[in-house]
């Protein structure tokens, strides 16, 4: 089975209790939408939370958020010293078509590329992840961490864009982080001065380019469903339920 759900922020209760209730097993995958919360710290503690998320008897996809490094920057550690590497954590490998990022010693743990349209259960998937952070102000002064990169690069909106050209603009699934923007503005949230919301406008041009049956996010911390658009924060939901 396929499941998908949003944020994580590195509390995986939910997650434990989903995988006894169902009993999963690792030829189980699991989308998580964005901050996962493996990628944060780039030191010891990220390697706990990650050690926590391969315990898991899943297979676990996760796409890139916001408030986390993306997985080309994090460097490694030994799993046995707990001393961090000369090397970076994870490499591309191939998979379900597209690539992912991996590390050897976490074989269950996988982070998306963005871009790239991969192939599950019959269905082509497409992936963008990243978001602009509404709390970047607070991070910069409180020193916690923030990163500039967070959302989709010039590059990565080409590549999205480039492969949606390649497959006639046609897709069975749609996951990101944050939404187009028609759609945030049906959430009704309060405003808050100074936000960029390039992306989301962006992804408005994506939407209207492609023909696809469901898009799921994360993000906004709800669980909703707004016609083919469904946010998910606590839900657990198999691949296809809208």
């Amino acid at each position: 089975m396929i499941y998908v759900t949003g944020d994580c922020h590195g509390n995986f209760g939910k997650l434990f209790n989903f995988c006894i209730t169902h009993k999963t097993s690792v030829s189980d995958i699991l989308v998580i939408l964005g901050d996962a919360g493996v990628n944060f710290y780039n030191d010891i503690r990220d390697y706990f939370k990650r050690r926590d998320l391969a315990t898991l008897p899943l297979t676990v996809l996760c796409i890139h958020g916001n408030h986390e490094m993306r997985p080309t920057h994090m460097d490694d550690f030994d799993p046995y010293t707990l001393q961090k590497l000369d090397k970076k954590m994870y490499h591309l490998v191939p998979w379900n078509e597209g690539k992912v990022y991996k590390s050897s010693w976490l074989p269950n743990v996988l982070f998306a590329r963005d871009g790239d349209i991969y192939h599950l259960d019959g269905k082509s998937i497409l992936v963008c992840g990243g978001a602009y952070s509404p709390d970047k102000p607070l991070r910069i002064k409180k020193g916690w961490p923030w990163f500039a990169d967070e959302q989709p690069s010039t590059r990565t909106k080409h590549k999205v864009e480039k492969a949606i050209a390649a497959v006639g603009g046609k897709v069975d699934i749609v996951m990101t982080h944050t939404i187009p923007m028609k759609y945030v503005k049906e959430l009704h949230l309060d405003p808050i001065e100074g936000i960029d919301q390039s992306t989301e406008i962006w992804l408005d041009s994506i939407e209207e380019s492609l023909n696809y049956t469901l898009w799921y996010a994360g993000h906004f911390h709800v669980d909703k469903q707004m016609g083919k658009l469904r946010i998910l924060m606590d839900d657990i939901v198999p691949l296809g339920d809208v």
